[in-house]
């Protein structure tokens, strides 16, 4: 099993506090891998939210290349982080030349775009970037979006953390996701390293999803920019957000329902029984097979966590107003908000959705047997 660590916080927040929370977990992780997503960002990016951001890792070669392809397209560089390591890394962590973070200026004549075409053009560059890196070996990209930062590396995640200065105030955000990977099913891969982005969707499980690849061959049929990759079989699950989301224009509630839908017999006598058995239909090839516990976050800065039907693997949500981590044990929980009312604790059912708004006020949780709030 891998570990996973969400926190979602008015007062913006270190990455070291997620990291702390994965090493109380450290049982449930192997230290082959983190992963660290970034969000509603503070520091020097609190001015510039709508500046796309490179987030990735690359050799002096890559950064060369890298220059010369975004300057080509028009892109000027707004602020840099370059992440310059002791020469030599922890054990198992890879030596690197460079690990970026870049904030650009849209080019000229962008300006008058529509944001869906933006955001389009804004994933087929990262792709291509993914390609070029992936020929020369000379780069690894993460994420290309506004608002955002992701960084991932082999090793334990409280060292690799310390090595590449995640306290540094530049990272701080007021949303944290971490994952802390055990490599059981596929060779060490960066790109295998949860969370997983898609154009404002996040997630990250724990767990395996034996229904893969027929949810694979389906989302790629879609033509959707994006929907590739797939070296974990969890990433799925951002891409199956995101077109329940943005695609078909349904709520966070009715993700739920896509990926786990209810039986028949007890849809039968659901409010909204004849729209979830039509739903249930028609995404039949998105329904999950775990067992999972995923957490994930909206373009809105909603944060959420869902169980699958199977319910093996732990997950609990808990904090205060203003704070709100979520958490694969409560022992994480403990030392990312110790000052919380722990009677308050959360910890969702394989019917649950349970729910962080962007307020930040309080848990929600909506049933799957319960009335959809906005059915279609």
């Amino acid at each position: 099993m891998c570990r996973l660590f969400a926190i979602t916080s008015n007062t913006p927040q270190s990455p070291m506090t997620a990291m702390e929370a994965m090493d109380v977990m450290r049982e449930g992780h192997d230290g082959s891998g983190v992963g660290l997503f970034l969000r509603d960002l503070a520091g020097p990016f609190e001015e510039m939210k709508d500046a796309p951001i490179l987030s990735g890792i690359f050799t002096e070669a890559g950064i060369k290349r890298l220059d010369r392809y975004m300057m080509d397209l028009g892109f000027m560089t707004k602020y840099k982080i370059s992440i310059k390591v002791p020469k030599v890394p922890p054990p198992g962590t890879p030596r690197r030349d460079v690990y970026l973070i870049r904030a650009y200026e849209y080019p000229e004549g962008w300006e008058n775009l529509p944001q869906p075409e933006i955001y389009d053009r804004l994933v087929r560059i990262r792709l291509s970037l993914r390609a070029m890196g992936r020929e020369q070996e000379d780069m690894i990209v993460f994420s290309f979006w506004p608002d955002v930062i992701m960084l991932k590396e082999i090793g334990d995640p409280l060292t690799v953390a310390r090595y590449l200065g995640f306290e540094r105030k530049e990272l701080q955000a007021r949303i944290i996701m971490a994952q802390g990977r055990q490599n059981t099913n596929y060779a060490i891969n960066l790109y295998a390293c949860h969370p997983f982005f898609l154009q404002g969707y996040a997630t990250m499980t724990n767990g395996e999803n034996t229904a893969f690849v027929p949810i694979r061959e389906y989302l790629s049929s879609r033509g959707v920019p994006g929907y590739e990759g797939y070296q974990s079989d969890s990433e799925v699950f951002t891409h199956i957000l995101h077109y329940t989301v943005r695609k078909l224009g349904l709520s966070l509630e009715t993700y739920k329902h896509v990926i786990t839908p209810l039986q028949d017999r007890t849809l039968e006598g659901h409010p909204d029984g004849g729209f979830l058995k039509q739903l249930k239909r028609s995404c039949r090839h998105l329904t999950i097979d775990g067992p999972n516990c995923v957490i994930g976050c909206l373009p809105d800065h909603t944060v959420f966590m869902v169980q699958d039907r199977k319910k093996l693997r732990p997950g609990v949500v808990g904090g205060k107003p203003g704070c709100w981590a979520f958490s694969s044990e409560m022992c994480g929980l403990d030392v990312a908000i110790p000052d919380r009312d722990k009677t308050k604790d959360f910890q969702p059912m394989h019917l649950d959705t349970t729910i962080v708004a962007p307020d930040r006020q309080e848990i929600d949780t909506c049933s799957q047997t319960a009335p959809l709030h906005r059915p279609h």
